[in-house]
């Protein structure tokens, strides 16, 4: 299930990067915006996989 999801955010990420280079190349402040928004998305898509896994985990060993 973590290959798909690190997929999904390289592509996310790879899009952040675009936008933001669009931005700087015609001055506009919500294209740097969305960017920065693409990218922090990603970055917490990570962190909430990441944090459930561990979740998880404890929880099937409580319950056992």
């Amino acid at each position: 299930m973590l290959l798909p999801i690190l997929i999904f955010d390289v592509a996310l990420v790879a899009w952040s990067l675009h936008l933001m280079e669009r931005a700087y190349e015609s001055k506009e402040f919500s294209l740097m915006l969305a960017g920065t928004l693409v990218a922090l998305a990603a970055a917490a898509m990570l962190v909430v996989y990441f944090l459930m896994g561990h979740c998880m985990t404890y929880l099937l060993q409580v319950s056992l």
